[in-house]
């Protein structure tokens, strides 16, 4: 392939993430107890300070949940690792950001904020999507074991799982309330009004 088959086979397929992202209807929802455990429970997993899931969208990361930071809901996706994670079918690993060649110019990192650690599972959906991340975070330099990378992909996937049950709980009740009009309109019809 050239250059160009290449571009736009990124363009189109992140056409098509974007897509699927907007049918879970989940960006800007209110907070999740069942999300905010997940978060919780994985910093205690890992002994991290700050868990997050998040959701890559056009120009923003959004936060569903974070455990370990306050007052901030979403950033741009530009600096965000996040949005190279996504890029990634596997665990995404930077154990010391001030070494990483892929970090060296990401203000989380060279900023105030301070990141050293970042290790994220992509939410990948049963078509194959990656809508976002599940990644836990540190000021510190640290290391993940491999065993320790597939309890973060499995937490990973329990988040996926919960977003795939909203959305089929959503399609469940909008046919209910469907039909639930039908009926009343056909009642209606029946008694002659």
């Amino acid at each position: 392939m050239n250059f160009y088959s290449n571009f736009m086979k990124v363009v189109v397929d992140e056409v098509k993430r974007l897509d699927a992202l907007r049918r879970y209807e989940i960006l800007d929802t209110p907070p999740d107890g069942a999300f905010d455990r997940i978060t919780a429970l994985a910093s205690k997993m890992f002994n991290m300070p700050i868990a997050i899931i998040s959701l890559v969208d056009n120009d923003r990361i959004w936060f569903k949940s974070k455990f370990g930071i306050d007052g901030v809901e979403q950033i741009d996706r530009e600096p965000g690792l996040c949005a190279s994670a996504i890029l990634s079918n596997e665990v995404y690993l930077v154990e010391n950001a001030i070494e990483d060649p892929r970090c060296l110019t990401n203000p989380l990192v060279c900023g105030e904020f301070g990141l050293r650690f970042y290790a994220a599972a992509p939410l990948t959906t049963k078509e194959g999507y990656n809508l976002g991340t599940f990644c836990v975070i540190d000021k510190k330099q640290r290391y993940l074991s491999r065993e320790q990378m597939q309890m973060l992909e499995d937490l990973a996937s329990i988040v996926v799982d919960e977003i795939e049950i909203r959305l089929a709980a959503r399609k469940t009740l909008a046919k209910s309330y469907q039909r639930i009009t039908q009926l009343e309109l056909e009642n209606k019809e029946l008694r002659g009004q």
